[in-house]
């Protein structure tokens, strides 16, 4: 039996303890640009208000949380308070998600995220509402561009002035992210993605994103980017089964637990992994049952797809990648600085996104 046979996967408790610290340092960051901005003009409380929400609605703070162990592997001040360097680049990296999210939503038409309204939606009602002239919609979508640019230049500040060499990082992140989502929107749009497209798009959009990139930050941040590399092997598997336990949970995930309607990711269109493997095993008519993947399908079609997904083994398959990746990024962690707390957590940490249920 595995890990994820016995029981939810819980955060550790170093994880928590970071997002805590974090989330306190993002609500006076992101109180004091809606103080600022709103005697400007009280309307520009709104669109910093919606970003505020999504910025502080939950999350996991998983990439401060590596943003904080690089910083410790590269040898920064282990006491949180003023000489942790890594709290305001670990705000930073919330910051920019928000920009990410807000965007993506926008992109995908997602109606909610974690259980509510998503900004484009958000600001559509708002107009429709009101009255406003123009095209509800697309008043919505010009909002979310605009709160995911303010997060974007928020993100920028928050990070402040920094090194060479941890601005060398910063950028290489803002710029994957960027290549990663544009390959993912293509994806989408042709429908039939393959297993190395998936895999490249995971990589770039997700796994350096979330895990490598923050990790080096830290580091670079203390002081130590020559441990760029050690960090990657050790992020890089880590990233990659995050972005395929969230495809699984995408298809398959409980509406409840994940905040989003069950086969959202089926609806969309995403060019995941799970689908490519499926598409590529799935006998003619079963190819028919996918041919419904990213278009508007009732509870029963989304069913007969998730029977495809396990018939054809991808499911199966998905499962396998995930535990093999979470072996490579555990026996990583022996290249590593000997900081027993900080391996100790990134093992449990490793852990808990291949097998988390939300």
């Amino acid at each position: 039996m595995t890990a994820a046979d016995s029981g939810p996967a819980r955060p550790p408790a170093e994880l928590t303890e970071i997002a805590a610290r974090c989330e306190a340092r993002l609500g006076e960051i992101l109180d004091a640009e809606r103080r600022q901005w709103s005697e400007l003009d009280p309307s520009l409380d709104e669109p910093l208000g919606d970003l505020a929400d999504m910025v502080m609605s939950g999350g996991k703070r998983i990439r401060p949380a590596y943003c904080r162990w690089g910083w410790l592997l590269g040898g920064g001040d282990p006491e949180p308070g003023p000489g942790d360097g890594s709290l305001d680049a670990g705000c930073a990296l919330e910051i920019l998600h928000a920009f990410a999210l807000a965007h993506d939503d926008m992109m995908d038409g997602s109606l909610t995220r974690r259980g509510e309204p998503t900004v484009w939606r958000k600001f559509a009602e708002r107009h429709r509402q009101r009255s406003w002239h123009g095209e509800n919609r697309r008043f919505g979508d010009a909002a979310a561009v605009l709160v995911g640019d303010m997060a974007m230049v928020l993100a920028d500040r928050t990070l402040g002035e920094v090194t060479a060499a941890t601005r060398a990082v910063w950028n290489g992140l803002r710029t994957e992210l960027n290549m990663g989502q544009y390959l993912d929107m293509v994806g989408s749009a042709q429908q039939h993605p393959t297993a190395d497209g998936a895999r490249r798009i995971i990589e770039h959009k997700t796994a350096r994103y979330t895990v490598v990139r923050p990790l080096q930050l830290g580091a670079a941040l203390a002081g130590s980017p020559e441990l760029a590399g050690p960090l990657e092997r050790h992020g890089l598997p880590v990233g990659l089964a995050f972005q395929l336990r969230d495809d699984v949970l995408g298809a398959f995930g409980d509406p409840r637990a994940t905040g989003k309607p069950v086969g959202d990711d089926l609806r969309e269109g995403k060019p995941t992994l799970l689908v490519a493997v499926a598409q590529a095993a799935a006998s003619p008519a079963q190819r028919r049952v996918l041919d419904a993947v990213g278009s508007e399908m009732d509870n029963q079609t989304v069913e007969q797809i998730q029977q495809v997904l396990v018939d054809t083994g991808a499911l199966a398959a998905v499962n396998d990648e995930i535990e093999d990746l979470l072996r490579q990024a555990l026996h990583a962690l022996e290249a590593l600085p000997d900081v027993p707390a900080v391996k100790e957590a990134l093992a449990a940490t490793a852990h808990f996104v291949a097998e988390r249920q939300t």
